[in-house]
């Protein structure tokens, strides 16, 4: 709660600043206020993980570059999801036009679609048979196209080559089961030869969407379902759901360090490309970072499918997020001719070449330039194609509340609080509340 007030405080705090200076600069600069006022500003909320922030700026300085008129403002919000959608729920509530832009995660169009403007009335035509179909068809609420796809995402498995090599394996688990056997015999290797802060395995362990993440993949490829299941059958309460998250619950404190149940996706990340971890669930912008200049790891790690579980089943979760415009901004045809620059062929291809983002523009997959800077693109094309989906559809607009109350449940098994039979019960008690 406090980092959320203080990502608050510095949001609120940049947008005073935007407002302000635009202010003093008519005051104090009374001989260009002609010059200035006839500039149009668009405000951009976007994320900053990896390298995405970074991404965001760039392309807000190569468009201002051809559009002399317009000021790009990119603001930073918060690394966790549930943190970023109660901010942006906070301006939606109010109104405000301060924000024209908002990246939102694939979960959320149907929770926030009364928040945003159908792009469709914009020319969105014109790009959408660009995109994976499925991406523009989550994005469509009540048949108004509510945000453009900017990048997609699927979990997958990074593994420490060099280890795995060392101590025998020639080829990353195949079960979770396997998994944990390696991740402590190659742990305990590594720390009998002196790396005392070398972990087995790392992952999204906090409270928050991003454990939802882990988790589902953690079911789904235990044949426990996907929460909720396209038809509305709330499937959580199985004995196969149970058993998946006791056995998340037994790495904690053996093969995964006690603070993961605190880890995000960057803290993951800072303990993998740190050298100090054998296997790290995480999405594909992590491969980028670890390959860069300076990273202790280059050249020593790779990538595969997540493990499977029960009858050989495999989950990866469906991540991504979209690029949608406010309906309370005072320019919606500005910002979407933005938005639409910033989803577009050029942007998507630099993201994925410098940032390994999987683009949402298909014929991006087969160009030589991205396979060449990221090759498991293309040889894990299909498990971009078929992921688990959260069941945020058949939840709309309660998906949030759902969440919430599968990740807090997970939480509480991961911390020793609780056991995957009762946490499925509760869970299903609760999401039936929630959808009734």
């Amino acid at each position: 709660m406090i980092k959320f007030k203080k990502f608050l405080v510095l949001f609120i705090t940049l947008l005073t600043a935007i407002s302000f200076s635009t202010f003093a600069g008519g005051q104090d600069e009374m001989a260009s206020a002609s010059t200035e006022d006839a500039k149009q500003t668009i405000t951009v909320a976007a994320g900053a993980v990896g390298m995405e922030f970074t991404l965001a700026e760039e392309a807000a300085k190569t468009y201002m570059e051809s559009h002399p008129g317009v000021e790009i403002n990119v603001l930073q919000t918060p690394d966790l999801t549930t943190d970023r959608l109660g901010l942006y729920l906070q301006f939606f509530q109010s109104k405000s036009s301060e924000v024209d832009l908002y990246q939102i995660d694939v979960i959320w169009p149907g929770d926030i679609a009364e928040h945003l403007v159908d792009l469709n009335q914009y020319g969105a035509k014109e790009f959408t048979d660009a995109h994976f179909e499925a991406i523009i068809q989550n994005n469509t609420v009540d048949g108004k196209l509510v945000a453009m796809p900017w990048f997609t995402d699927a979990g997958l498995l990074y593994f420490r080559t060099d280890l795995l090599a060392k101590y025998g394996y020639n080829a990353p688990p195949q079960t979770w089961d396997e998994l944990k056997i390696m991740a402590t015999k190659v742990m305990n290797g590594e720390r009998a030869a002196g790396n005392q802060d070398f972990w087995g395995f790392v992952f999204q362990g906090n409270s928050y969407e991003g454990l939802t993440c882990d988790a589902i993949e953690w079911v789904a490829s235990n044949d426990g379902g996907s929460i909720v299941e396209p038809d509305g059958t709330i499937s959580i309460n199985n004995a196969n759901a149970a058993q998946a998250l006791d056995r998340a619950a037994s790495w904690v404190g053996t093969i995964a360090p006690d603070g993961v149940t605190a880890f995000g996706e960057e803290d993951a990340r800072n303990m993998f490309q740190a050298g100090n971890a054998l296997f790290m669930r995480n999405w594909p912008y992590a491969y980028s970072l670890g390959n860069g200049d300076g990273s202790v790891i280059k050249g020593k790690f790779d990538v595969s499918p997540l493990p499977s579980g029960k009858n050989g089943m495999r989950g990866a979760s469906l991540g991504g997020w979209q690029l949608a415009v406010s309906k309370y901004s005072k320019n919606p045809e500005l910002a979407a001719d933005v938005l639409f620059y910033f989803t577009g062929y050029e942007q998507q291809k630099k993201r994925a070449i410098v940032g390994s983002y999987n683009p949402t523009i298909e014929s991006l997959y087969d160009d030589a330039e991205v396979l060449a800077a990221v090759p498991f693109f293309g040889s894990l094309k299909a498990v971009f194609l078929t992921t688990v989906a959260r069941p945020s559809t058949v939840t709309a607009p309660r998906y949030a509340q759902v969440s919430k109350v599968f990740f807090d449940n997970v939480h509480k098994v991961l911390m020793g609080e609780s056991t995957g039979a009762k946490a499925v019960r509760n869970i299903e008690l609760d999401i039936s509340d929630i959808i009734e």
